[in-house]
């Protein structure tokens, strides 16, 4: 195990309920026998996060009384003590299904093509109560927002969860980014292997625009600057994300070019820092992805975030202004731009990996590069609306420069022509 840090929950090391490779056979013929639950996809990505460690201490599906007390008090409890938790987790089922489940039962949880993918030690069967859940993640009475959209109408035939205790086989690698995909136990091994004694995670879910990628540069640049031998994952989630979010292997091949045409941080990172090194920010990032589904859950996710990260053996996370942000239907914010930095001074148990807080950038003609904001209050950026970039895209165009680097234009221009 890496020595960074200790995975969430006070354990010595990540959770592991993946079946093992030689078991498989008799696993697959015990569970033929069993009821099968369904799982959709958006949950079977929890599902083998729970198996491989991501959610840590978790084994499992969450029982009633842990699911409550998430959402009334944002802990979990392990050997007595108390860990920050924000979003809790149990699987959905339909009221039929509910009827023929109780607790001491095993069942097979199978994929949305049928598949059995995992066994449940049933230890609780309850009512979901969704509006409890929406009001305590979101913040919010209001519905018209992504994150009631994903319960209310992507689970509105749902109406009971289950907890228990959960094994999974391992999850089928994507041919499109597989390599990228590593458990924790995985990508301990790979950070040992670096010997950064720090990490710092960056959390997207698009293609990365310069301002986005800068943050990623700074915060790297801050744990060098405290005399860290500092290293960076560019870690997009790749699970289920909303219809309107460009897909995972697009972005995956974005990310890819960045690192290896080497034009991640090119000319905005700072040559005084990197210049007597004789190295570049590309030689200390790596991307890895995480297949986990997104819930646009601002600042209640980005604990979840952070706590993903942490159990990968990661020291600090990026966060930004806005994160794992998404407005209500009328354009208006769910949540202030901060609340996601402030939400990490107030919390109810333990976390031991650091947030970064990074405020907004932009390119700024005065210097030459993008920059913070805060650090130009009398100066304007240069700036190009979302629904700008996306209608240059569509028209099979590229971005300015400025905003965008070419390889992340060239490669969503391609996919998004209309």
């Amino acid at each position: 195990m890496s020595q960074l840090i200790a995975p969430h929950g006070g354990l010595t090391e990540p959770v592991c309920c993946t079946v093992p490779a030689a078991e498989k056979e008799q696993f697959l013929a015990e569970a033929g026998s069993l009821t099968k639950v369904p799982m959709s996809a958006a949950d079977l990505s929890s599902v083998y996060r729970i198996a491989d460690g991501t959610l840590s201490p978790l084994t499992g599906p969450m029982d009633s009384a842990t699911y409550n007390r998430v959402l009334d008090e944002a802990v979990i409890e392990n050997n007595g003590k108390k860990y920050a938790w924000t979003i809790p987790i149990s699987f959905p089922v339909t009221p039929e299904l509910a009827g023929q489940l109780s607790a001491g039962q095993k069942v097979a949880l199978t994929n949305p093509e049928g598949e059995i993918v995992a066994t449940l030690e049933i230890s609780d069967v309850f009512e979901w109560d969704k509006m409890h859940y929406l009001k305590s993640v979101y913040g919010t009475e209001r519905t018209d927002h992504p994150g009631a959209d994903m319960v209310l109408k992507g689970d509105a035939d749902k109406t009971h969860l289950l907890g228990g205790t959960l094994r999974a086989l391992p999850q089928p690698k994507s041919e499109a980014f597989g390599q990228y995909v590593l458990s924790p136990r995985e990508t301990r091994k790979l950070v040992a292997e670096k010997g950064w004694d720090a990490v710092v995670a960056f959390q997207t879910r698009n293609p990365l625009h310069r301002a986005h990628e800068y943050a990623l540069v700074y915060a790297l640049e801050v744990l060098i600057r405290e005399g860290k031998n500092a290293g960076a994952v560019l870690n997009p989630l790749i699970g289920e994300t909303k219809g309107d979010d460009v897909n995972a292997a697009i972005r995956m091949e974005t990310y890819e070019k960045l690192i290896s045409d080497r034009a991640l941080g090119d000319g905005d990172s700072d040559p005084e820092l990197w210049g007597p090194r004789n190295e570049a920010v590309p030689d200390r990032v790596i991307l890895l992805g995480l297949d986990l589904k997104m819930f646009y859950g601002g600042p209640k996710e980005a604990v979840m975030h952070a706590i993903y990260r942490q159990n990968f053996g990661y020291t600090n996370i990026v966060i930004g202004r806005k994160h794992a942000d998404a407005p209500f239907q009328d354009g208006t914010a769910i949540w202030g731009d901060f609340d996601a930095q402030e939400i990490f001074n107030n919390l109810n148990g333990d976390l031991q990996i650091k947030p970064i807080n990074v405020g907004f950038a932009a390119f700024y003609e005065s210097m030459g590069r993008v920059d913070l904001m805060e650090n130009h209050k009398d100066e304007k950026p240069v700036f190009i609306s979302g629904k700008d970039v996306r209608a240059t895209l569509q028209k099979g165009e590229l971005v300015d420069p400025r905003i965008m680097r070419e390889s992340t234009s060239k490669i969503l221009s391609a996919a998004m022509k209309q």
